[in-house]
């Protein structure tokens, strides 16, 4: 494949992965806000800018408007919700050749349609369009496995959505650091994964924040774990290594995920609270490097969009 190509497709599965786990998180504390008329809301609001690594715009007071304006609705910042949307678009419009027609409608009509449900937002709230982001990357990521062969398009499609999940992840779990006080319960954070329903199906019967950690970052068959993100990551990388000559340069990114995936694999459950800082941030290095490894090799070696706080490609 061509590594043009490679590249719109890649930060394809980046991009949208990054609407629907943005949706997720920014509705999880726009709820937690609701809930709690009392707190500090804007303790709350710039504890999620930070989370997302992102500074509000201006100096004045931070509130749930400034979140929306600046992290769901902004167009031209591809780390927002509707800019990652957009910027999803234009990669696979420049890339259609090696997508299905299907993939490429699901895409088309979300952006066309982004403008109706932000007024339809501010009628019934921002739950609603939050939804649609999720429904539509669900639907993408449903068309992406059914609709095109797993051959290295969608090697590099699915690599970078787990590579973003994995960070998504992490950050999501870091509200629980920056400002446990003024960031949802454990059971929203489950609900912000996607995850609520699995874990009360799982084999853990508990409701601690022992439990609910270890299921969102060690779980082996929960697909948005990072444990499992972890797994796909590297069987991507290993369908490229195959289709590829530049077998050593593959290898680097597959190491760098391997080294992880076995810490998480054999790391006790019980002792996950007591180190979660250490593997957060490990899970975020690990998807900013083994992002750097794929593109400094694989793509055009130009900047790509990252995020504001991520070290540039």
């Amino acid at each position: 494949m061509l590594a043009r190509l490679a590249e719109l497709i890649y930060w394809t599965g980046r991009y949208v992965e990054r609407a629907d786990d943005t949706s997720r998180i920014v509705d999880a504390y726009i709820h937690r806000i609701a809930e709690d008329p009392f707190g500090d809301s804007q303790v709350t609001c710039r504890s999620l800018f930070a989370i997302l690594g992102m500074k509000p715009a201006g100096e004045e007071a931070v509130n749930v408007q400034t979140v929306l304006e600046e992290l769901v609705y902004e167009s031209e910042n591809p780390s927002a919700i509707t800019g990652a949307v957009l910027a999803a678009h234009d990669n696979a419009r420049r890339a259609r050749e090696v997508i299905s027609s299907e993939m490429w409608v699901c895409l088309n009509s979300t952006r066309n349609d982004l403008g109706a449900q932000r007024e339809e937002a501010s009628r019934v709230g921002p739950a609603s369009y939050l939804r649609f982001i999720r429904d539509r990357s669900a639907l993408f990521a449903g068309l992406t496995d059914a609709t095109i062969s797993h051959d290295e398009t969608w090697a590099y499609l699915v690599l970078g959505r787990s590579l973003e999940r994995i960070d998504m992840t992490a950050r999501l779990l870091q509200g629980r650091l920056f400002a446990a006080e003024h960031s949802p319960d454990w059971l929203t954070l489950l609900r912000a994964a996607g995850a609520m329903e699995s874990y009360l199906r799982s084999s853990v019967r508990r409701s601690d924040p022992e439990a609910i950690a270890s299921f969102l970052l060690l779980d082996r068959v929960f697909p948005r774990s990072a444990y499992h993100s972890l797994i796909v990551a590297d069987q991507c990388l290993d369908e490229l290594t195959r289709a590829s000559t530049h077998l050593d340069v593959v290898d680097q990114a597959r190491r760098t995920i391997r080294t992880t995936q076995s810490r998480l694999e054999y790391m006790d459950p019980q002792a996950l609270l007591s180190n979660l800082s250490e593997i957060l941030t490990l899970l975020e290095t690990t998807s900013a490097t083994a992002n750097n490894q794929v593109t400094s090799n694989y793509f055009r070696q130009s900047v790509a969009t990252s995020w504001a706080s991520e070290v540039g490609t």
